[in-house]
């Protein structure tokens, strides 16, 4: 088995050694120009010139949950299967990152924030629970794991997909403009897609609850970042929690650096934790080897 790795960022030292230990009988090496031949191809966020070389590839893994860095290329991807990452320790953080933001402003920590940096000591009226829905945009393994995560904590919870689900004790949507309409803090999950590039736009947006908040850990494209600002600055939202950003980092004048109603951190929602994917990936290149399906495939046509 001959495996070639690739990372935009170049920090495959550490999949190299877990793939060694997994597949002590595979050849594995990191993508120099000019390199091709594999049997799997294992990357993140690859140049044209890499995609070019995967003609006679028997499956392309990806080092992580989101597609659009890939599927952006189109006609030219070879026809081999695309095989994104499962949870693998994803879903825990990305419970545990939701999670904390929803109670940051369920129990108002965003405004004693505020006040302290003033010197103001003032407590504030608690917000009523029944009146702080929290709506989760994407219904997939990690939005479910946020819904169970928020299940114990007694919100109102809805959810919207694009085909209909059904999830007990979840109020679930295939309406946008119905689900957005009454939510009090938006959770967007979802994969990025020509259809979801700038889906929360300022009339979605607008029909959050007056009051509302954003939690984005899915892609910054997903939003009109003109339309969040002039929403969170005319107060109909009261903030926003943005682990992602069209470009990042955003550049030192993007106007979010200096809101204070919105926090951002460094994509690190969920981070790929190597071991546990390179164990996922080891024993799918193994099932696929012996002729098995796999789980995780990615649909070309859906775009995720």
């Amino acid at each position: 088995m001959n495996i070639l790795l690739y990372r935009s960022d170049g920090q495959t030292s550490d999949w190299e050694a877990a793939f060694r230990a997994a597949l002590p009988d595979a050849q594995v090496r990191t993508w120099i120009a000019g390199d091709a031949a594999c049997d799997y191809a294992v990357i993140w966020a690859p140049p044209a010139e890499l995609v070019a070389r995967l003609q006679n590839v028997k499956a392309i893994f990806l080092m992580g949950a989101g597609v659009d860095a890939i599927l952006k290329f189109g006609a030219a991807l070879p026809p081999a299967p695309i095989i994104r990452l499962g949870d693998a320790g994803m879903g825990m953080q990305m419970a545990e990152y939701v999670t904390h933001a929803v109670l940051r402003y369920f129990r108002r920590f965003d405004d004693y924030e505020r006040q302290a940096r003033q010197g103001a000591w003032q407590p504030l009226p608690a917000h009523d629970k029944q009146d702080f829905t929290v709506g989760v945009l994407g219904l997939g393994q990690l939005g479910r794991s946020v819904i169970e995560a928020l299940r114990p904590f007694g919100f109102p919870l809805r959810g919207w997909s694009r085909s209909p689900k059904t999830i007990a004790g979840v109020d679930c949507f295939d309406d946008l403009d119905a689900f957005l309409c009454g939510t009090r803090v938006l959770v967007c999950l979802l994969p990025l897609t020509p259809e979801t590039n700038q889906l929360l736009d300022h009339a979605r947006l607008s029909l959050l609850a007056r009051g509302g908040v954003v939690i984005n850990v899915a892609r910054g494209a997903h939003i009109d970042d003109d339309a969040l600002l002039a929403l969170i600055r005319a107060g109909h939202l009261a903030g926003a929690t943005l682990d992602v950003f069209r470009d990042e980092p955003p550049a030192p004048d993007h106007p979010y650096w200096g809101e204070p109603r919105v926090t951002i951190t460094p994509h690190i929602s969920a981070l790929t934790l190597v071991p546990e994917a390179v164990r996922q990936i080891a024993a799918k290149m193994q099932a696929l080897a012996r002729g098995e399906t796999v789980a995780d495939m990615v649909d070309r046509t859906k775009g995720y």
